[in-house]
C-alpha cells in the first residue's frame, strides 16, 4: 500500500470530521483528513457556542446526543484534555399554552430513550432560574444532564488524538472530484493530487451538498446563516442553557447561556431562514435578539456585548442529519446535513459511523441512524431544532 492509499478519508475536518478521524484511527484504520481551511475547526465548529443537548424530539438524534455527552463528560478523565466541558443542563421555557403542549408531549419519547428530563411548573422552574420574568410564565422543562464545552479545544483534542494513532490531516487541500468506478467509489482528486481509499465520507458541513455533486449524488442540504455573540464577564448568577422556541414575526427559537468564564453566549434564528453562504455580521442581529432576551430575563438590560459573529447551518427540510451509504454506490457515505448541530451530534455519529465502517458493532449503528437515511421522508419535522 502506498502513501497515498488508504481505508477512509473524511472530507472536512470539523465537528463531524474531525471527531471522525480520531475514532476510526483509534479503530485501527488508516484515515487521510481533507479540508479547505488552514486547521481544525475553521468551518462551522468554531462558530458554534458550545451547546450540547440530548434533548431532541427526534429518536435518532437523542440517541446520537446521548452518546456525544458520554465522550464529552468522560474526555478529560480519559485522555487528559480539559475542553471546556460544564454540565449545566438546557432548559426550555414556556410562556404560552402551545410551547407547555408541546414540551410536554415530547417528554414521553425523551424519557422513553433515556433522558433525565422532567417538566417543572412556575414556582418550582423558577427556583432552578430565579433571573427569569416571572410575568406570564407557566414552567418549563429541565434536563440537567445536558451542558456546554469549547468547540475549538475539543476539535484540537479529537485532532491530537487522530493523530496520536496515525490519522493525516492535509489543510489547505481542495477536494475536486471523486474517483468512481464500476459503481465504488475508489478515491478522491484534490488541487495538490490523487488519493485512493476504500471508503470517502462526506464531512463538509455546509459545503456537503457541493461535495455530495462530485460522487454524482444529490443531498438536500442548503445552508442558512445564524448570528451569535457573546458579553463581557458577570458574576454567575445562571447554570442552565435557556431556549426559547416561540416564534415571532421575524425569528423562531433563541437561546442563551453562561459560559463558565461569567460571559453570555447567545443566538437566534431567524425566521424566514436567511439562505446562502454570506457569513458577514448584520446590524440586525443584535437590537432583534436583545429584545427577546430581555423579555424573560430583564436583569441582562446593562451588560455590555463584547462581539458577534455569523456562521452557517447546512439545513435539511426536515431539520434532521442525513447519514448513511447511498444506493448504488459503494464505498461513500454521507455524514451532512447537521442543521446547526454538529458540535452537539459530532462525537456520538463518529461512534456509530465508526461501528458501521469497520463493521464492529455495525448492526446497532444501522439501527440507530437509519432514521437519518437520504431516503426518508423528509415531511417530518424536527420540533426542537
Amino acid at each position: 500500500m502506498d502513501n497515498k492509499s488508504y481505508d477512509t478519508i473524511i472530507i472536512g475536518a470539523g465537528s463531524v470530521g474531525a471527531p471522525l478521524a480520531w475514532q476510526l484511527a483509534e479503530a485501527g484504520e488508516k484515515v487521510l483528513v481533507f479540508d479547505q481551511f488552514a486547521s481544525v475547526g475553521q468551518g462551522s465548529n468554531k462558530e458554534a457556542i458550545g451547546g450540547i443537548r440530548a434533548t431532541h424530539s427526534d429518536p435518532a438524534k437523542i440517541r446520537v446526543s446521548l452518546k456525544s455527552i458520554e465522550i464529552f463528560s468522560t474526555w478529560r478523565e480519559r485522555y487528559g484534555d480539559d475542553i471546556g466541558w460544564e454540565q449545566g443542563g438546557y432548559s426550555f421555557v414556556a410562556y404560552q399554552p402551545r410551547e407547555e403542549q408541546t414540551l410536554k408531549e415530547l417528554l414521553v419519547i425523551q424519557k422513553q430513550l433515556g433522558l433525565d428530563i422532567d417538566w417543572y411548573d412556575k414556582p418550582a422552574f423558577l427556583e432552578i432560574i430565579p433571573a427569569l420574568n416571572p410575568e406570564g410564565l407557566i414552567g418549563g422543562t429541565f434536563s440537567p444532564g445536558d451542558g456546554s464545552a469549547s468547540p475549538m479545544l475539543s476539535a484540537l483534542a479529537f485532532e491530537r488524538q487522530a493523530k496520536v494513532s496515525g490519522a493525516v490531516f492535509r489543510y489547505k487541500e481542495n477536494v475536486t472530484g471523486i474517483q468512481r468506478q464500476n459503481g465504488r467509489v475508489t478515491g478522491v482528486t484534490t488541487d495538490k493530487g490523487t488519493y485512493h481509499a476504500k471508503m470517502v465520507v462526506n464531512a463538509a458541513g455546509p459545503w456537503g451538498r457541493e461535495v455530495a455533486e462530485l460522487a454524482g449524488v444529490d443531498v438536500p442540504v442548503n445552508p442558512d446563516s445564524h448570528e451569535g455573540g457573546i458579553t463581557e464577564p458577570v458574576a454567575h448568577f445562571l447554570r442552565p442553557m435557556v431556549v426559547d422556541i416561540r416564534p415571532t414575526d421575524d425569528s423562531a427559537n433563541y437561546y442563551f447561556y453562561q459560559h463558565h468564564t461569567g460571559q453570555i453566549i447567545f443566538c437566534i434564528t431567524p425566521n424566514p431562514p436567511i439562505y446562502g453562504k454570506d457569513r458577514r455580521e448584520t446590524s440586525v442581529f443584535l437590537p432583534q435578539v436583545a429584545k427577546r432576551m430581555l423579555e424573560i430575563m430583564p436583569c441582562l438590560k446593562n451588560i455590555k456585548v463584547r462581539r458577534t459573529w455569523r456562521g452557517l447551518y447546512p439545513m435539511t427540510p426536515d431539520g434532521a442529519p442525513i447519514v448513511g451509504e447511498v444506493e448504488g454506490l459503494e464505498g461513500y457515505f454521507n455524514a451532512v446535513g447537521m442543521c446547526g448541530q454538529g458540535y452537539m451530534l459530532g462525537p456520538g455519529l463518529a461512534t456509530f459511523i465508526r461501528q458501521w465502517i469497520t463493521g464492529d458493532g455495525a448492526e446497532q449503528a444501522r439501527e440507530v441512524l437509519a432514521p437519518l437515511s437520504l431516503y426518508r421522508d423528509f415531511g417530518k419535522k424536527e420540533k426542537l431544532k
